[in-house]
């Protein structure tokens, strides 16, 4: 009997080990990105342009490409890049669409114009918090720079991804 609780308090030290660890790999990936944006800031003058996407279970697909110049937002292009979802009763206005200057925000679709920087802030404050019961994801598949960042409950079934899926990044220069 002793050693079935000696084998079942060691299994739980494991697990208790095994996930902290896994939380300290998530962090330091999470640093190491944001060291690579730094870098990448400096490389670019802080002008660049990012590509999101997003999709839903209903056969739509879309991406909004934002402008970054000197920090700040200056473009964002929407487009839907698969309709089978829609009837054919959708604008073409309302199918893609530019702004620019202080028309930015105007739609409401598509991703917001944030900066790289206000991503990171919010992955650190919002979309990689420890929660019960969801899913974290994180990747930096953009030459170390965030990838894919955010989370969805377990227990859900369509569309339930919160956070940032960037395709792409580049320099302007």
């Amino acid at each position: 009997m002793k050693n079935k609780i000696y084998i079942i308090a060691l299994l739980l030290i494991s697990c208790l080990i095994s996930s902290c660890e896994s939380d300290d790999e998530d962090k330091s990936d999470f640093q190491n990105s944001v060291l690579a944006l730094s870098d990448f800031k400096q490389s670019t003058n802080n002008s660049y342009k990012y590509i999101v996407t997003g999709a839903s279970w209903i056969g739509i697909a879309w991406e909004t490409t934002i402008i970054i110049v000197d920090g700040k937002a200056t473009e964002r292009h929407f487009k839907y890049t698969i309709t089978q979802g829609f009837g054919n009763n959708i604008p073409q206005g309302e199918l893609e669409w530019i702004e620019k200057g202080s028309e930015i925000g105007s739609h409401t679709n598509g991703e917001p114009a944030l900066t790289l920087d206000e991503i990171y802030k919010k992955a650190e404050q919002e979309w990689l918090i420890k929660r019960d019961n969801v899913k974290i994801h994180f990747e930096t598949k953009n030459n170390g720079l965030i990838s894919i960042c955010g989370y969805e409950a377990d227990d859900c079934q369509d569309d339930c991804f919160v956070g940032v899926n960037i395709k792409s990044i580049e320099s302007l220069q």
